[in-house]
């Protein structure tokens, strides 16, 4: 999935950025793509993700009305995932939000005054912070009826 192309639109819908922005990064050489026979521009789904840890929020342009971002100093937890939003759900008192980091979706449960305080909405970059007492981490079984080292078999 790394290696996946998409178009420049799409590229630029991901990111949070107009068109002309993202064609812009392009032709300054910001953004690497890869060009078709026809000349035309796509992005590979491996530089959506390093240009998305390379650049802070300062890579993103606000309009000149907006607040200027607040800069955090510092934060304990290290398991911090740099995402654009995809999508914001308000019901009642509490929100789901969607982070697009890379080429995966992260979703997240937070408070509406969470969203309001952080005025968040589609296309703003945020920064995901994972806190938790416990990490399960599996991995998917290639031999399905052999027995692992703890005497497992593996799911078919």
């Amino acid at each position: 999935m790394a290696n996946e192309l998409i178009g420049v639109r799409d590229a630029a819908r991901r990111l949070g950025v107009s068109y002309a922005t993202l064609k812009q990064w392009i032709y300054k050489g910001t953004l690497r793509t890869i060009k078709t026979a026809g000349g035309h521009h796509r992005v590979s789904e491996a530089e959506l993700e390093r240009f998305l840890t390379r650049q802070g929020p300062r890579s993103l342009k606000r309009s000149p009305s907006s607040r200027p971002p607040t800069i955090l100093a510092a934060l304990s937890g290290r398991n911090q995932l740099r995402g654009v939003v995809e999508e914001v759900r308000t019901d009642g008192l509490m929100a789901q939000i969607r982070l697009r980091i890379g080429d995966q979706s992260l979703t997240a449960i937070i408070t509406r005054d969470a969203i309001d305080a952080l005025r968040l909405k589609r296309g703003d970059e945020a920064l995901a912070v994972i806190k938790s007492t416990e990490v399960m981490v599996a991995r998917e079984s290639r031999n399905n009826g052999a027995r692992d080292a703890n005497g497992v078999r593996g799911v078919r």
